[in-house]
């Protein structure tokens, strides 16, 4: 079960679901749908697999490839052939030519008298591949699926088109639920590897909360001992799952993997990133940052405060993906040589400089579930204020909206070090960079992995409290 850990609140959203399914005699559309989408690996088709064990209802799991859509169609033929469904062999008689015919005999082989799941992983494939796909889906589920006691399931990890299958003006608009499948947050992961608070922060970076990575940590390792391990073997999911995703994201755009890669190694501004991505032209890089931006892989920020700002900043979302660009996939030679220590002790002499920037985020988004709190209330927006010289930043904005704020409700500093405390000389440079951004007295937080030993904080958090944001919140992430 390692791969559940922190899944309960979505595998009882699954179990709600599979029980509102009503008898047929009694409610003229008794179906339900739920679309779940979630970057790759995540363990979205793991999660549904459990499910339908657990379920015990006739069942078909069918996943798409991306194949021409004759391949596409016997694959989809021969997962009802060896599912569950008590009157499959339908299937063996006739061989549908198209989906409107496949979903259309489908709907012929499901009980009337008990509830089933039908789950299509990989939606994407589909809708990008089939043509009209979307529309054929709708009339199905309108006149025939919806109709029968079952619980339609559609996965897919394509992020922005499983949002714009469900949006407004497209055919399966309020037709299906929702679930978006985050990675187990720090208190999951904590949790799962029998870590410290500062330790599952550590633990949360480098696997990015991915579930099957998470599997090749020894509970109770600390983090070099896990990398150690993981860096000996060129085939760990460490080295290989975030290749495999992008080789999967990206199969017919090497620009997209360049400006990608430019970003994972350091490049947060547009000039950094073009020079780093081989001086590539102006609209060739706004093209491609476009693509990562729409595919939810990078966000491009701006900073918060009462005046508008154009220094936008880019920076991968995924932390395990930023930790592979940065660290291991320009050394995948070295690793596959089984000279992995060689990029263990890169590891270790870039880990402070590289964690200290990549937990950021984590933080912010610990506080904006942690907060109200004692001394700093909610905020709608929690970001961060820099300038194009970086001669001002600010770790730690909170406002009532973003980018460009009515009111600054607080103002942080992250410091995020083994044995060095936040002290009175980081208050000082937090006074001043505040009086850089505003004249009025801002509240400020400090954010330490050692402590604070400075006077005059609003309020002040370390490793434990902001681990306990999660566990509050722990099963929604």
């Amino acid at each position: 079960m390692v791969a559940f850990v922190g899944r309960t609140q979505q595998l009882a959203t699954l179990d709600a679901l599979l029980a509102s399914v009503g008898p047929i005699n009694h409610d003229p559309a008794p179906g339900q749908c739920l679309l779940i989408r979630g970057r790759r690996r995540i363990g979205k088709s793991s999660l549904v697999e459990a499910f339908v064990d657990r379920a015990g209802v006739p069942a078909v799991f069918f996943t798409a490839s991306g194949a021409p859509t004759d391949i596409e169609l016997e694959a989809f033929t021969e997962a009802i052939r060896s599912s569950s469904l008590p009157e499959r062999t339908v299937f063996d008689d006739a061989a549908p030519g198209n989906w409107s015919a496949a979903l259309r005999q489908l709907a012929s082989v499901l009980p009337d008298d008990q509830p089933s799941v039908v789950v299509i992983d990989e939606v994407p494939y589909l809708v990008d591949r089939a043509d009209a796909f979307e529309g054929i889906l709708q009339r199905s589920w309108d006149r025939e699926l919806s109709r029968k006691p079952m619980l339609l399931v559609l996965i897919g990890s394509d992020l922005s088109m499983m949002e714009a299958l469900g949006s407004y003006g497209r055919p399966f608009h309020q037709r299906g639920k929702e679930m978006v499948l985050g990675p187990l947050n720090p208190a999951e992961v904590g949790e799962m590897l029998q870590l410290a608070p500062a330790e599952a922060f550590d633990a949360a970076l480098v696997t990015g909360g991915l579930p099957l990575i998470c599997a090749g940590w020894r509970p109770g390792t600390d983090l070099w001992q896990f990398l150690s391990a993981e860096l000996s073997n060129p085939v760990s999911p460490l080295i290989v799952s975030a290749e495999r995703s992008l080789a999967a994201e990206f199969p017919d755009s090497a620009m997209g993997r360049t400006v990608l890669s430019a970003i994972g190694s350091g490049g947060r501004t547009f000039t950094n990133i073009a020079r780093a991505a081989g001086g590539i032209s102006h609209s060739t890089l706004t093209r491609a940052a476009q693509v990562l931006v729409d595919k939810r892989i990078v966000a491009a920020e701006l900073p918060v405060s009462t005046t508008a700002s154009k220094e936008r900043r880019y920076r991968v979302t995924d932390p395990h993906l930023r930790f592979w660009l940065t660290f291991l996939a320009p050394h995948l030679a070295e690793i596959e040589r089984l000279r992995g220590d060689l990029t263990l002790d890169r590891v270790r002499t870039g880990w402070t400089s590289w964690r200290g920037r990549a937990v950021e985020p984590l933080i912010r988004e610990s506080l904006a579930r942690l907060l109200p709190d004692g001394g700093l209330p909610a905020a709608p927006a929690i970001g961060s204020y820099w300038t194009r010289s970086n001669s001002v930043e600010i770790d730690i904005v909170g406002a009532d909206r973003e980018p460009v704020a009515k009111r600054l409700l607080f103002l942080g500093s992250i410091k995020w070090l083994e044995n060095s405390a936040f002290d009175d000389r980081d208050l000082v440079a937090l006074q001043r960079h505040r009086t850089a951004i505003t004249d009025d007295p801002v509240p400020l937080v400090a954010v330490s992995r050692s402590g604070t030993s400075a006077a005059g904080l609003s309020a002040a958090y370390g490793p434990a409290e902001l681990l306990h944001a999660w566990q509050r919140s722990s099963g929604g992430s």
